[in-house]
Formats: structure tokens, C-alpha cells, sequence
């Protein structure tokens, strides 16, 4: 089943590089890049990869640099960021990246940036940042945006960055969907589960978005969990390591790798872990092919979003790109 909705919709993928138990953190790595070039046949838009500091569930850590890796491995799918968290960095250095990445791989590479600050107290002591530095997001994004357009009142200029185009998205949580459409950028919001909230970002940030050099229009990319098997439960169990991985990170206070279905099927579960895991199953878009349609096409119709970025992790690597896969068959089915 497709749909003209659908077909007319962008999807692409963002792979956080989860690590897995049993299997070394550089496996996971090699796994994102490995999953990009199967993406990329499969006609998905984008493939980014994410920034995580001190997270033993998750090996990407350096963002940028993983994007090169993944550029230099695919031909045309475009590659980024989702996304450089801007209050750990300094927007000279985020420019200077990113010219380097649009320099050797033009027309290809798109700039998502987030503003949280580190995932615990000790992340952040290490990383020089507190809290407080997520609320110098929007003056940091116009920093860095001068970089390109070299409007730096320092007199330095970045190279290779000023006068190159590099598609800017905003990661919006809370205040970031306000500061997308105040500085005129496409946005990513996200997740899937909390609908209501959603749709009141995307409200907010068509209502006050400004045409900027950036973007004449408002963009919008939804983000979440998409899930397709052959089966109902199959599509669920899909969900099931990294629902476990949020309850014990909820728990324990650490995030884990993630940990095979069955196991975590398993496990002798407290009442609150239990609840927890029952949240972390609940809302995603999960089954099949046809249920999977026809969700998609709810959630477009409500949203009127031009993008899907899918963000599902999972230990079964085999069954995630059959996923993919599937998923591919509805926004492109004459592949």
C-alpha cells in the first residue's frame, strides 16, 4: 500500500551509533556507516548521525567527524548532523567543520543543531558547560550563520566556511521551534509519541516564521520511531531494547547499550521499570506495511510536514534494515 501523501513526502534516517551488548562500541560505528550506504540504495533523502558525550549505549560522540566518514562511504544521499549540540562548541570551530565537510563533499551536507548541554553533571564539568548555556542557543546559531556569511565583527574569517551553503536545521525542544522560525530555518521536531505537543511546535513555528536567506518558507521534519515487519508483533519487538535501554536509564541513571529482545523479554522487572518499559513501547509508529500507511498518512495530514526523519534504534541490526526497507517499498514503491 502507498499513498500519493506519502510518495510526495521526503523520508531520511538519523542512526545514533547505539553500541550493543556484546559487541565493541567501534562495531557500532562501522554499523552506522554500513546502514548509510544500504539507505542510500534504498532512495531515503538524508542519513545523520547524532552527538552523545559520556553515553555507554551510544558510540557517536564526534558528530562531524563521523558525518565525513559516512560522505566518503555513499554517493548522493545527503549526510549530516541531528545534530552538533551548539552550547558545547564554539561557533567558529562548528563553521570551520562544516566548511571543511560542504568543501570535500559539495552540495551534500546539511548542518542540524540541537541545544542540549550534556546528558548529566558530570558530562557537563567535563565539557566546560552548565545548563544554563542552553539558553544562548539562538545568539550562538547567529554567530555561526555569520561565519558563512562572514559577518564577523572580529575580522577573522572562516575558512573554509564563509561564502559556502550549508542547509542550517534547528532541532526544536520546547523553545527551539520559536528560535527556528525567528531565524528563518527548516526545523526537526520530534518525537512521534507526543502528538499534541508536537503539532503545537509546528503551529508556533509556521506563525512566526521569517523568510531568511536560509529558507524563503517554513520547512518541517517530523521525527520518531518508524517500525515495519511482517507482522504486528514483529514490529514491536523492534521496539522493545530501546524501550528497555530508556526505563533503566530512567532507573539507574545511565543509558546502557542496547540489549537483544528476548533478554530484555525475559527480565524480572520492578513495578516502576515495568511502567517505564510499557511507556517507552507505547505511540511509536509499529507494524505493518498497511498499519504503517495509514499512520503515516494521519500523522502528514496533521502535521503537513515535507520530511520524516526515522529515528528507530534497535539490536537486531538485520531486522532494522528490513525495516528500512519496507518502509522504503511505501514512499517508493517502483524501486
Amino acid at each position: 500500500m502507498s499513498s500519493t501523501l506519502i510518495s510526495r513526502t521526503r523520508f531520511s534516517v538519523l542512526d545514533r551509533s547505539r553500541t550493543r551488548e556484546g559487541h565493541p562500541p567501534a562495531e557500532a560505528l562501522r554499523d552506522t556507516v554500513a546502514l548509510a550506504r544500504e539507505v542510500e540504495a534504498l532512495g531515503y533523502h538524508r542519513f545523520w548521525v547524532s552527538e552523545h558525550h559520556g553515553v555507554p549505549g551510544v558510540a557517536g560522540s564526534a558528530p562531524t567527524v563521523l558525518a565525513a566518514v559516512v560522505a566518503a562511504a555513499t554517493r548522493t544521499i545527503r549526510v549530516g548532523t541531528g545534530g552538533v549540540m551548539l552550547p558545547n562548541h564554539q561557533p567558529l570551530v562548528v563553521a570551520e567543520q562544516f566548511g571543511v565537510l560542504e568543501s570535500l563533499f559539495p552540495g551534500r551536507v546539511d548542518m542540524g543543531l540541537g541545544r542540549s548541554v550534556g546528558f548529566t553533571d558530570g558530562v557537563r564539568r567535563a565539557l566546560g558547560r552548565d545548563k544554563g548555556d542552553a539558553e544562548d542557543f539562538a545568539a550562538r546559531l547567529g554567530e555561526l550563520l555569520d561565519w558563512f556569511t562572514g559577518g564577523s565583527p572580529t575580522g577573522v574569517r572562516a575558512r573554509p566556511a564563509e561564502g559556502l551553503t550549508v542547509p542550517p536545521f534547528v532541532l526544536a525542544m520546547g523553545e527551539g521551534a520559536r528560535i527556528a522560525a525567528r531565524a528563518g530555518l527548516p526545523m526537526v521536531i520530534g518525537d512521534l509519541r507526543g502528538r499534541e505537543k508536537m503539532l503545537r511546535g509546528i503551529d508556533q513555528y509556521r506563525s512566526l516564521f521569517r523568510p531568511s536567506r536560509w529558507a524563503s518558507e517554513p520547512y518541517v521534519v517530523i521525527s520518531g520511531t518508524v517500525a515495519v515487519a511482517g507482522t504486528e508483533a514483529e514490529a514491536r519487538r523492534l521496539l522493545v531494547p530501546e524501550a528497555w535501554a530508556m526505563a533503566y536509564s530512567r532507573t539507574h541513571g545511565t543509558f546502557p547499550p542496547l540489549a537483544p529482545a528476548e533478554a530484555v523479554e525475559a527480565r524480572a522487572m520492578t513495578a516502576k521499570e515495568r511502567d517505564l518499559y510499557a511507556t517507552g513501547l507505547a505511540g511509536h509508529i509499529a507494524g505493518t506495511a498497511d498499519q504503517v500507511a495509514h499512520e503515516l498518512e494521519t500523522v502528514l495530514k496533521e502535521t503537513g510536514a515535507e520530511e520524516v526523519l526515522v529515528t528507530t534504534s534497535t539490536y537486531d541490526r538485520t531486522a532494522l534494515l528490513d525495516s528500512h526497507r519496507r518502509l522504503a517499498a511505501l514512499f517508493a514503491p517502483v524501486r
